[in-house]
This record gives structure tokens, sequence and C-alpha cells, in this order.
């Protein structure tokens, strides 16, 4: 598996779709889109279904659609793993790609998805700051609407508990980054993901408590 089409499209990220039978002198330009999107997600699909193979009794939901509401591109795909007990407002293990053509990978995080959020999901995904964090780690963290990376040191994680007690910080996800290399094979980033996905496994089980 090459991973072509996931790389040519993510320079179309925010861009607009129209349906080919209204884009008038755009017509193939954006039928030729809506087909690389199509076969884009084909392959982080491939991706997904090949990982939930490993990752069992965890179940892949839907991978994100190549579009948003607003008919904008979304090349930047992901996937929620979660197991049968789990409700629909938990704090879930997923995988999304991230970065540009000419430096994309796909990350490894604990989160939950805001459209399904109850008023305990934020609780429950904070809790991922109980845990130290080791290895390749990062925090993901959302202040004042704006979301950014930050280093999951000793120092950083003990600062966003008491901010996220104040309410200054709103959510944390702890997340890793799997890049993709030319000669990555999908067995190979399979594993890698399957080794991330076992190292935030201890966090994910942190927020069920």
């Amino acid at each position: 598996m090459s991973f072509d089409k996931l790389k040519e499209y993510l320079p179309y990220r925010g861009e607009k779709y129209i349906k080919p039978e209204k884009a008038g002198n755009y017509r193939q330009y954006m039928m030729d889109l809506r087909d690389l999107a199509r076969q884009a997600r084909d392959e982080f699909s491939l991706i997904s279904k090949s990982f939930e193979d490993r990752v069992k009794p965890f179940k892949a939901e839907r991978v994100s659609q190549w579009m948003n509401q607003s008919q904008l591109c979304r090349p930047h795909f992901w996937c929620y793993f979660r197991l049968p007990s789990d409700d629909l407002d938990d704090s879930a293990l997923a995988i999304r790609l991230y970065g540009e053509s000419d430096n994309f990978g796909i990350s490894v995080e604990v989160s939950f998805v805001e459209r399904r959020s109850s008023e305990n999901s934020l609780e429950k995904q904070n809790k991922v700051l109980n845990l130290l964090p080791f290895g390749a780690m990062y925090y993901f963290v959302q202040k004042n609407g704006i979301s950014f990376k930050m280093d999951a040191t000793e120092e950083n994680r003990k600062n966003l508990l008491k901010q996220v007690k104040s309410g200054e910080v709103r959510k944390v996800l702890v997340k890793q980054d799997i890049p993709i290399e030319t000669d990555h094979s999908l067995e190979r980033l399979i594993d890698d993901l399957l080794k991330s996905f076992d190292e935030l496994l201890p966090f994910y089980k942190e927020t069920k408590k």
C-alpha cells in the first residue's frame, strides 16, 4: 500500500466542493476532486479496518467523511475505536491523519466526539492528566477556543491539572504521532499504531474511573 491518495488529497484541505452539475467550467475539476477524495477515504478505511483486526474487542466506527456539512474538503480523516461496553459520550481511542503532503502521518489519541458529548464528557476526558505521560506522547490542549500542542512533561501535567480545575483549560487530549515515510508498508504502519495504542490504553482506562 502506497498511501498516495491520502498524500494527494491533503493539499485540498478547506477547498470548496461544488457538485459537478452545478460547477460550470469546473465540472471536470470537481469530478476529479470527488474521485480523489473518495479514493483517499478508501485508503484510510483500509488502514482503519486492518487496525481493527489487531485491537479486538475494540470496534471501529465509521471513518469521517471527505468533506464537512459546508462542503469544504476535509482530508484529515479520523476513526474512533470503542469497546461494546462504551457509551457514545465516553472517551475513546482514535486514529487521525495529520500534516501536509510533504510531512504527514497518523496520530493515535484518547478523545471524545464533541457532537455526542454530555455534561460528563469533559470531566472524564481530562482524567488523562491523572497519569504520568511517557515516551513520545504529547498533550493537545483546548484553551479559550484555541487548540495547540504541548509537551507532555510532569511540569505541564501539573499546570494543566490546575488550569482544568480553574476552568482556564477546557479539554486535554493525550496523543502520539506516527510519521508515514516513503517506504512505510501497511503492515509496519499497523505495528507502529498498535504500539502507540497499547501505550495510550492506560489513559483510556483512566477516563472510565
